[in-house]
């Protein structure tokens, strides 16, 4: 199966070698490149992109709007947002995670950990370092300026769960894979996907960074 890629930065020397790091790959296929958010929304659309590597800082509509637009749009919802930064711990990065997006990866890695990063949220999971779960999301969400609306539809989704998907996805958020969790819970890896599984679709998670996300919002998972 071939990952279609749409690349969208308004840096057009950018976009041509992020094509050419993705060309070669044979299960990953640049379908598009877009210069602003609103193109990249609708090339999304027009090209059945799966995912979209997404620059924050761009003209007409920035990469975090654009992002919202992607993953509240039905007919999208499949695409993954890949967010491109220069600076991993940065509000905007932020806004963009809680704007739906899948994770993100600083502009300065190497080309294999660009492939690698395009595959792991293209098959939904979360790509989130350790650093950024730690440091970024505990310290703008478990410390938001204001409450917000969101996060008190999130808390009203958190009586769906078990306590043991609610232990399971505090344990996510951490940045623990579903292989540690299992060796501290004395569980099989197995049980806890399937945990982790059902846990996202009680509270509307599309992949498992939003389901980090969510265990923020809820003070599930707390900052340190």
């Amino acid at each position: 199966m071939t990952i279609r890629i749409v690349i969208a930065d308004d840096q057009p020397l950018l976009r041509t070698g992020f094509k050419a790091l993705i060309e070669p790959a044979p299960d990953l296929e640049a379908v598009g490149e877009a210069g602003d958010g609103r193109e990249a929304v609708r090339l999304a659309r027009q090209a059945r992109a799966d995912v979209v590597l997404m620059d924050i800082r761009m003209p007409v509509l920035d990469g975090i709007e654009a992002t919202r637009m992607i993953t509240r749009d039905e007919d999208l919802a499949g695409v993954k947002v890949l967010i491109l930064t220069t600076f991993e711990i940065d509000e905007y990065v932020f806004e963009a995670l809680r704007a739906g997006a899948s994770g993100f990866l600083g502009k300065s890695a190497e080309a294999d950990e660009l492939l690698r990063a395009i595959r792991t949220v293209h098959r939904g999971d979360a790509l989130l370092s350790p650093l950024a779960t730690r440091t970024l999301i505990g310290r703008f969400l478990a410390e938001p300026a204001a409450p917000r609306s969101d996060d008190e539809a999130a808390r009203r989704r958190l009586v769906a769960l078990t306590e043991r998907e609610r232990e399971i996805t505090a344990l996510t958020a951490t940045g623990l894979s579903n292989d540690e969790i299992a060796a501290r819970l004395v569980l099989s890896p197995a049980t806890v996907k399937t945990h982790v599984n059902r846990a996202m679709v009680k509270v509307g998670a599309r992949d498992r960074a939003q389901l980090v996300v969510f265990a923020y919002r809820t003070g599930l998972a707390e900052a340190g």
